[in-house]
């Protein structure tokens, strides 16, 4: 499952392990792509949390992060970003991401 998360809950929802948010919007064709692969991996990988957020619904976030683009997929590992990485990738790009940040 992915969590959509908010300005608020952020920075709790993403404090602790390795967790990967999925900046996003609904206007936005790449990260209707990027979605599904998200998904996909919420159920193949329990050792990462999946969380999203809509850009557009939640500037603050994105804005402290720097992100200009969407989507943008912002990996932390106990509450500190350790990778960001920009535009739509596959399954397998985003494994070997995370492979880096789990054990």
């Amino acid at each position: 499952m992915v969590l959509a998360v908010t300005d608020q809950n952020f920075e709790t929802e993403t404090a602790t392990g390795v967790t990967l948010t999925d900046f996003w919007a609904t206007w936005c064709g790449p990260c209707k792509m990027q979605s599904p692969v998200i998904e996909s991996l919420a159920e193949s990988r329990k050792d990462v949390k999946f969380v999203k957020m809509d850009v557009d619904a939640n500037p603050n976030t994105p804005s402290s992060f720097g992100i200009m683009a969407i989507p943008t997929l912002l990996v932390k590992k106990d509450g500190k970003p350790v990778e960001k990485i920009v535009g739509y990738h596959t399954k397998d790009q985003l494994e070997e991401v995370l492979n880096k940040y789990t054990d």
